[in-house]
């Protein structure tokens, strides 16, 4: 018989995503990662809390596209800034 510390000794656990309790900053944690921009994860986590995901994606897409894109975390800011304001103007009309 073999003691449960051993058993789970075994397996190893990532402590990345210790103090992560919502998707949203699974989801922002990820994205800062991918943009290269950790120092603001905690502004990426705020937009995809109150952001449609739609945008974010689109945003995301966008960069992902942009292959010598100086700033990627610039870059998608002004990308989700530009949806928004498409998004406004279509609500307005």
């Amino acid at each position: 018989m073999q003691k449960i510390g051993d058993i789970v000794g075994k397996y190893k656990l990532e402590d990345r995503d210790k103090y992560v309790s919502r998707e949203f900053q699974k989801y922002a944690y990820d994205l800062a990662v991918e943009l290269g921009d950790l120092p603001h994860k905690s502004l990426y986590m705020k937009l995809a809390k109150v952001t449609p995901r739609i945008f974010l994606e689109k945003a995301r897409s966008f960069v992902k596209d942009a292959t010598n894109a100086k700033s990627k975390g610039r870059l998608f800011m002004w990308k989700l800034k530009q949806l928004k304001d498409e998004a406004e103007l279509k609500k307005t009309k």
